[in-house]
């Protein structure tokens, strides 16, 4: 055999191991896990304890919750930082309450303790994570959103209930459905299984109301000022196609073919969004629609006189109603 073809020859021993080493693993697994991962999942990538005390040493872990840690950086995102509460409860844990609502986009975050449930009537407290327990977490309870395992989008609302006031609880509902992740039958089913609960009245009060699909807090309240008005209720953000066009009144009175708009300045408060509110105008009234604006001050500090306005309009009280709240 040619000395050249010799030395190209090595001892099976000696040749390189082709698995990679076990941080690309915990690298891979990282990426799809919001950078949280548990002590079992390191190990599983191949890290011994003694291998992960060296890299929380080092830096490269982070200790976030006890057996929880951080890979590469400590500045986790929200996702990262409710990723990490459901993995230090452990198997059955779903997030819930204000932090499920969070994730599905129902509330702001807030920066509060992450909320957990998990189906058993005890569980390991954990400083900085508040634990719900339950008897009832059925299979359709749970899901998975952004890759958390989190309650659904019906029965995030019913604990919801549980943990914030009217107000907010109010605003956390339409958000859901306006975004068409939950109507009034998933809610009327989920209470009803559960059963009675005494933190449910707010959102029986809320459901009586009907769908309301609504997108801000502005549109809140002009639909309440609209209900207590004693006026006919109006279709909410339902969709009218004109001229080929999609529009989505905020407010509006089919029969009587009048929309309310409700102008707040987040939507409203620049060039190119006061062209597009003039141009949706014209054409809702090209079409025989009339358009109201009504503001914030408008909705708060002259509630009598924009009923007033809408009532000049054309739209009747309903039925049953007397004169409504504001005496018109």
């Amino acid at each position: 055999m040619p000395a050249a073809e010799s030395r190209s020859i090595r001892p099976i021993a000696e040749q390189t191991d082709s698995r990679p080493p076990p941080d690309a693993y915990v690298a891979q697994r990282a990426a799809a896990e919001w950078s949280v991962l548990s002590l079992d999942e390191l190990r599983t990538c191949g890290l011994s304890p003694d291998q992960v005390t060296h890299r929380l040493k080092k830096g490269w872990l982070h200790r976030v919750y006890p057996a929880v840690y951080a890979v590469g950086h400590p500045s986790l995102s929200m996702q990262g930082r409710l990723l990490a509460a459901v993995k230090s409860i452990g198997r059955g844990a779903v997030l819930s309450h204000f932090s499920a609502a969070a994730l599905w986009g129902f509330v702001e975050w807030d920066d509060r303790h992450p909320e957990v449930t998990v189906p058993r009537t005890r569980a390991e407290c954990r400083s900085g994570i508040r634990v719900h327990r339950t008897s009832v977490l059925d299979p359709c309870d749970v899901t998975r959103r952004e890759g958390i395992p989190v309650t659904s989008a019906a029965r995030t609302l019913v604990d919801l209930a549980a943990v914030v006031n009217y107000r907010l609880l109010r605003r956390a509902v339409r958000q859901a459905q306006s975004l068409r992740l939950v109507n009034v039958p998933q809610l009327v089913s989920t209470l009803r299984r559960l059963g009675a609960r005494r933190d449910a009245r707010n959102l029986n009060r809320i459901l009586a109301t009907g769908p309301a699909p609504t997108r801000t807090e502005l549109e809140d309240m002009v639909f309440d000022l609209i209900l207590d008005s004693g006026l006919t209720r109006p279709d909410v953000n339902k969709p009218l196609l004109l001229a080929g066009r999609r529009l989505i009144p905020d407010f509006r009175w089919p029969e009587q073919q009048v929309v309310v708009e409700a102008d707040g300045g987040a939507w409203h408060d620049n060039q190119i969004a006061r062209e597009d509110d003039a141009e949706r105008q014209a054409l809702l009234e090209e079409h025989g629609e009339r358009v109201l604006r009504v503001t914030w001050s408008q909705a708060i500090t002259r509630s009598g006189e924009t009923v007033a306005r809408i009532r000049a309009a054309g739209v009747p009280l309903s039925r049953g109603s007397r004169v409504g709240l504001f005496g018109l």
